[in-house]
């Protein structure tokens, strides 16, 4: 009988465990998939960036903040979507190296991020990108044929959607994963993902639908998110498009040295008219 309580305890034990893991993840899923930071940590002007400070009205009298980065003569800008970390003032690297490539850049903060008002939800980062996409088709009169839409980890999701949305000239998508579910089950396997995640971020089936230009770049070294969901992403979308390996774990960014690297990015920046 003993042996029998014990086993029925532990039992109950494992029920009890399972129960809570299920409903942190359900409940506090948004925690899970967005880990904004607030505090800007450095700005353009210390690493001598020229660039606007933009604040847009968004829905219910909410701004989201952005930095837009002037380049003399440039006949193409990229729209960066970032990850789902930090904020604008962790990109500048990117900026930088898209800058010195001849492109103006208009880096953007989804609500809840930097200094953007509101609260970052599956539906709210992609209408952000979509007022960010506006803007600069509006403020700066900019040609959609013009714009390059450039999308890191979390932002290559919401920049395979948003290339759904709008009309562009290219599309880029470095590190990202095919779903939410996909990456669900990767990092919670012992768990029903597919009832309980609310996000969809559903890449995949998407990126097929889409009749633009993309570039897929990802590292066979990524520690976060596999290698073969950027090959997914890339088989699954239509032409022309192709696909740049680099190197390093995901949140490594000294490929954006490697000259091979950079020559794909100039090479597609500079292929469609």
């Amino acid at each position: 009988m003993i042996v029998i309580r014990i086993m029925v305890g532990f039992i109950i034990a494992l029920v009890v465990v399972f129960a809570l893991l299920c409903g942190y993840l359900y409940f506090a899923q948004d925690r899970v998939v967005f880990t904004p930071n607030r505090k800007i940590v450095i700005t353009p002007d210390e690493v001598n960036l020229p660039y606007d400070d933009v604040y847009i009205e968004i829905d219910k009298g909410e701004r989201i903040n952005g930095w837009y980065f002037p380049v003399n003569d440039s006949a193409r800008t990229v729209l960066f979507c970032h990850g789902n970390a930090g904020n604008i003032s962790h990109r500048l690297e990117t900026v930088e190296m898209f800058t010195k490539l001849g492109v103006n850049v208009f880096l953007f903060d989804y609500r809840g991020y930097g200094l953007s008002d509101g609260f970052p939800t599956e539906e709210n980062v992609y209408a952000d990108a979509e007022v960010a996409y506006h803007w600069l088709c509006g403020e700066k009169s900019v040609a959609p044929e013009r714009i390059i839409i450039f999308g890191r980890s979390l932002g290559g999701a919401v920049a395979i959607e948003l290339a759904s949305r709008v009309p562009c000239a290219g599309l880029i998508v470095e590190s990202s994963f095919t779903s939410a579910i996909e990456m669900g089950r990767r990092m919670f396997p012992y768990l029903p993902i597919g009832f309980l995640i609310r996000y969809r971020f559903d890449s995949v089936s998407k990126i097929n639908r889409l009749d633009c230009p993309i570039l897929v770049v990802h590292s066979p070294e990524d520690d976060l998110i596999p290698f073969e969901m950027g090959r997914r992403l890339y088989d699954n979308a239509g032409q022309p498009k192709c696909f740049i390996p680099i190197t390093g774990g995901h949140n490594d960014r000294v490929y954006m040295q490697n000259e091979s690297y950079l020559a794909g990015l100039r090479e597609f920046i500079n292929s469609w008219k």
